[in-house]
């Protein structure tokens, strides 16, 4: 008995190879528009779908393929008598292989521009429908939906020998592709819509599994999401990124995006351990932004993660030669540069562009997650709230250097102080449980390292809850704060900076980082 596949595709690649070997092995191919028009110029012939369902396609290709003579052809038991007899009665032929991918609805809503009806019409029914209708049936039809599936299937078929595991894992991945699709259109109906969505549909796609977690005896993977990010992230150099490697990727993305605009003139570096700076700058070259990173923390900075917000040049590489480092990150690489990266063997070497930081953060809990918003950008530089509490203001080099200091601070885990000095970290106190702890860490950790607090300012990510940490840094020389403000002890907050001289800021913005 002639044994029958229907192909339907969106992506063309391998098709008509894979159509050519099934005619060689003696099977009938029935197709639908473009895929059809496509075999028949390379010369396969094809049986059409009207010839098949006895109707034509209509309403602008919408209908085709939701026929009876269709499903009936792919659900049938072959197997199950009361199944054939309904064959027989209605004159169904049986359909035993599917391969059909999707309308490309996910490429087409990423399009800047695409307006809402050009989305609509990106929903297909009858794929999804005739996927789902094989993938029941698998023990019987043989269900494609993925381009790189097309050799082992021929193969197989070859063979003569299609196992069962074979035809469960192409049914499987049929599922997960309908879950993900659906989960994108759902996405995108309610990603303007007020308020939270009753039910979110996370669809994760396999990156790359890893050679274990955060521990040796943890076993680990990568998964993404279809939102910019992680899954653009391309490898040019070194041994496979590790899971806390590519925690500290990230975090470097998220401590150099406030100047990863174009037109800002300057280059900020960005030195990450164990997910939060221990040295971030800004400076004219990537070269000098490294370096004015780096004398933050050098001891901290060994096996570290470093991002940069411009391409990395020759002298950068250079500079960053003498430091064992775990990762470099950067938006774009020069050549030499990159000689010179890959005479280290253990450097990883990875480009990925700094993605918009929209959409919602995901923190795991037992049983569930918390979303919320990601920080965004312009929220943290946005001066419109920001008061001057004290009866000093800043400077002009005091302003310039709050900024920056406001910018920085918000990458690192609370507590957090963080003192800057010329657009740079001079010392950074991070995790800690009380802020006054956080102010003396950052003043030990600069003077540790040779830099002088007195001049200097400081950032706090969150409200000082009583004076004793505006205290130490009055202590140490700094002699500008910004801070959200919001403590039923700011009157006392604010006296302390003014008995001290001392110039304070509030954003009325926190920045907590868990």
């Amino acid at each position: 008995m002639t044994r029958r596949a229907l192909l339907s595709v969106s992506d063309k690649r391998g098709v008509v190879e894979f159509a050519r070997a099934l005619a060689a092995l003696g099977w009938e191919i029935v197709s639908t528009g473009g895929t059809a028009e496509a075999l028949r110029q390379a010369g396969i012939a094809v049986i059409p779908i009207e010839q098949v369902t006895g109707f034509p396609e209509m309403m602008d290709g919408r209908v085709k393929t939701l026929h009876p003579k269709v499903h009936g052809g792919l659900l049938a038991r072959r197997a199950h008598a009361g199944d054939q007899a309904a064959l027989a009665q209605h004159g169904i032929t049986p359909i035993d292989l599917v391969a059909v991918n999707l309308y490309p609805f996910r490429e087409t809503v990423a399009r800047p521009g695409v307006t809402f009806e050009q989305a609509i019409e990106q929903i297909d029914i009858g794929g999804p429908s005739m996927l789902r209708s094989a993938a029941k049936n698998h023990q019987d039809v043989l269900v494609v939906v993925d381009p790189g599936d097309y050799p082992v299937v021929t193969a197989a078929l070859t063979s003569n020998d299609v196992p069962l595991d074979l035809r469960r894992a192409l049914a499987a991945k049929v599922f997960a592709h309908t879950a993900a699709y659906d989960a994108a259109i759902h996405g995108y109906l309610t990603r303007d819509a007020a308020g939270w969505p009753e039910r979110i549909t996370l669809a994760l796609e396999r990156r790359q599994e890893l050679r274990y977690g955060e521990n040796p005896q943890q076993a680990a993977a990568l998964y993404a999401t279809e939102e910019p990010g992680i899954r653009d992230l391309e490898q040019l150099h070194g041994k496979e990124l590790s899971f806390n490697n590519l925690l500290d990727v990230d975090a470097g993305l998220l401590a150099i995006a406030p100047w990863g605009g174009a037109g800002s003139g300057r280059v900020a570096c960005a030195i990450i351990k164990h997910t939060t700076p221990c040295g971030i700058a800004l400076g004219g070259t990537a070269e000098e932004a490294y370096r004015r990173a780096l004398a933050t923390d050098p001891q901290s900075a060994f096996g570290s993660v470093i991002a940069f917000t411009a391409s990395v040049d020759r002298a950068a590489a250079d500079a960053m030669r003498e430091l064992f480092v775990e990762v470099v990150v950067a938006p774009a690489f020069a050549d030499d540069a990159l000689a010179r990266f890959r005479e280290k063997k253990n450097l990883r070497v990875v480009r990925l562009p700094a993605a918009a930081a929209a959409g919602w953060d995901w923190k795991r809990v037992r049983g569930g997650f918390l979303v919320q918003q990601r920080p965004r950008v312009e929220q943290v530089g946005d001066e419109a709230g920001w008061k001057v509490v004290t009866k000093r203001p800043p400077s002009d080099a005091e302003w310039r250097d709050l900024r920056f200091a406001w910018a920085a601070v918000g990458a690192v885990k609370s507590n957090a102080i963080l003192l800057a000095l010329d657009e740079a970290a001079i010392g950074i106190g991070a995790g800690q449980m009380s802020r006054v702890d956080a102010s003396f860490l950052a003043v030990h950790k600069a003077r540790q390292q040779g830099h002088d607090p007195a001049g200097a300012v400081l950032a706090s990510d969150a409200f000082f809850p009583f004076a004793d940490g505006v205290e130490e840094a009055a202590r140490a020389g700094v002699r500008a704060i910004i801070q959200p403000g919001g403590s039923v002890k700011d009157a006392e907050v604010v006296a302390a900076a003014d008995r001290a001289g001392l110039a304070m800021v509030v954003t009325g913005l926190r920045q907590f980082r868990h």
